[in-house]
């Protein structure tokens, strides 16, 4: 390998780069990124509700407490993920803004300067220095500030993520993999409520726990296991304590 594309190729010697920003790769990576997330809100559905219910069923046979319960972990699931990913993506959002208005001035005060800086990251990807120029050049006088968002941040100001949409997406995936368990612990006859959901929610484990796995680039079946070994684990000790406090007569 020569000098000079030694020094294209370190990601950490960029021409012009400015210390304080992340400059981020990856473009399919927040598609993924949202599908990832649906998955493992639909996986913590099934694990919260799934234990819940048979802790519960454990403790009593009563089927409207069972469904009081179920439906209690159901709500309250899904609000605890819609609140906690709005929070999240409202300070990722806060974020991309900021970005923005900071490159935004960047490129009013030191043009020159945002030119040069943009010119280096295409060479560090490989072009050579004149290629790298001219097509700094060209994408500056198109669109600047979208040239340096996408080059630097990875972020399109178009699409800045919306943390209502996210919010809504976690309770409805939390929401359709806690249907699951309520079901299963419900419809089948007394005998068999508990065995049903322990099938029922380690088939579905292992399901999400593949998906999660091969959406995020990650080995299966290692994923696959510890997902439904985690889920055994809890269903496990939720039902245990049920049935402990259920034969100590505490119901």
């Amino acid at each position: 390998m020569s000098a000079d594309s030694s020094e294209r190729s370190g990601a950490g010697d960029l021409q012009g780069q400015h210390p304080d920003e992340p400059h981020r790769v990856g473009g399919l990576a927040q598609r993924l990124n949202w599908l990832r997330a649906g998955v493992l809100g639909a996986n913590d559905g099934i694990v919260s509700v799934a234990a819940i219910v048979v802790g519960v069923a454990g403790a009593t046979s009563a089927s409207g407490t069972i469904l009081t319960a179920g439906v209690a972990a159901l709500v309250g699931g899904m609000v605890s993920m819609a609140l906690g990913e709005y929070v999240s993506v409202s300070s990722q959002r806060d974020s991309e803004r900021a970005l923005i208005a900071k490159e935004k001035q960047e490129l009013t005060e030191s043009p020159e300067q945002e030119l040069t800086e943009l010119a280096g990251l295409y060479q560090a990807k490989g072009l050579t220095e004149p290629t790298a120029r001219q097509v700094a050049e060209e994408l500056t006088e198109h669109d600047a500030l979208t040239a340096h968002l996408s080059a630097e941040l990875d972020i399109d100001p178009d699409d800045v993520v919306s943390p209502w949409h996210a919010a809504f997406a976690s309770a409805i995936s939390f929401a359709i993999g806690g249907l699951l368990p309520l079901a299963a612990i419900l419809l089948p006859p007394q005998a068999w409520r508990v065995p049903t959901t322990f099938l029922a929610v380690l088939i579905a484990l292992s399901i999400t726990g593949s998906l999660g796995a091969q959406l995020g680039g990650a080995p299966r079946g290692r994923a696959t296991f510890r997902t439904v070994v985690g889920g055994a684990l809890a269903l496990a000790a939720t039902f245990g304590i049920g049935t402990l406090l259920h034969t100590q007569g505490v119901t």
